[in-house]
């Protein structure tokens, strides 16, 4: 495998993704909108967090009517933050876009939060519809940044800085697997044994390489000096490939395994871990071989998306990036 042209969410054919945060006077909080391509994108979610906030989850199960989605949001803000989605529905509305009823169109727009509440200084300083709306208008298929931006602004991992970030693979069929995650973990981060960023591990050839593992000294004298109780891990897992409503569950739950490949513990009390799958069909419907690859390379896109959310983050007073910690870990810049 190779990374896209961008090793991001949007070197899926057509997705484009947004983002807007809002940072001052009490605020540290942002949103992440996903935009699938034309009519939108048959869709899943795995839910494993035993302290979700999401929206409009139950419409993905396979029983249930809805097929496709016309948008996704991963926001900050914790519940209250939900309201964010209502910027985007009305955006999609006046396009025209979403479910046909009659007298108009109910844009389908699943959504999930993270806790970052009070870490610009003010409790009820969260995302609204309005922010949702200029994450939807920031919204374009060139977008690949990771780092502590978005949804990811205000989030903290293991006492670090988190944040949002993207990874991409081309399978040899041509198709294109790609992962966004905001990571906001109770767990950490690091390996166990050296302080490396477990997702690293599964980086493809030349990705990672200009990092090290840090000096022994720097591991042992890193000490968290507070890890939030209340945190989650959100993200989306698209593709190309032609996938069912059930397969795009099954693509879901996968990338939960890269999600606990890159974070320790993933899935606990305090998180509310929630990933959603999307596919955007352009790409013939897969073998059961193809299939098996697409969904290995879900779980190492989701690890790596992770990893890079992590290096791009940006440090501050209550919570340091990963580098600001391990400068050794960088053994050149990339």
């Amino acid at each position: 495998m190779k990374p896209g042209p961008r090793n991001a969410l949007t070197d899926v054919p057509g997705v484009r993704v947004g983002h807007a945060q809002r940072v001052g006077h009490g605020y540290r909080t942002g949103t992440t909108v996903i935009l699938p391509p034309g009519d939108g994108a048959v869709a899943g979610v795995d839910v494993r967090g035993a302290a979700p906030g999401t929206r409009e989850t139950e419409l993905l199960d396979p029983r249930n009517l809805v097929e496709r989605v016309h948008a996704v949001v991963l926001t900050g803000g914790s519940a209250f933050g939900l309201s964010a989605a209502c910027g985007v529905m009305d955006r999609l509305a006046d396009a025209g876009k979403g479910f046909p009823v009659e007298g108009g169109v109910v844009p389908i727009v699943p959504s999930a939060v993270i806790y970052d509440l009070g870490r610009g200084g003010a409790f009820r300083a969260t995302p609204a519809a309005e922010l949702g709306a200029a994450a939807f208008d920031a919204a374009t298929g060139e977008e690949a940044r990771s780092g502590s931006l978005g949804a990811g602004t205000g989030a903290v991992a293991g006492g670090l800085a988190g944040g949002a970030g993207t990874a991409s693979a081309v399978l040899d069929t041509g198709a294109t697997v790609a992962a966004l995650a905001v990571v906001n973990a109770a767990g950490s981060v690091l390996d166990p044994a050296g302080a490396v960023l477990a997702g690293t591990r599964y980086g493809l050839p030349g990705e990672f390489e200009h990092l090290r593992p840090p000096s022994a000294r720097e591991a042992a004298a890193w000490q968290p000096a507070k890890v939030t109780s209340f945190n989650t891990t959100i993200g989306v897992v698209a593709t190309d490939v032609t996938l069912s409503k059930a397969q795009c569950g099954k693509l879901a739950g996968v990338a939960h395994d890269g999600l606990a490949r890159a974070i320790r513990p993933a899935h606990t009390m305090v998180d509310g871990d929630t990933v959603f799958g999307l596919s955007t069909g352009t790409h013939p419907a897969p073998s059961g071989t193809e299939l098996q690859d697409v969904l290995a390379a879900a779980a190492d896109v989701f690890s790596r998306a992770v990893a890079h959310a992590m290096l791009a983050a940006t440090g501050r007073p209550d919570a340091p990036a990963y580098l600001d910690v391990f400068p050794s870990a960088l053994r050149a810049r990339p």
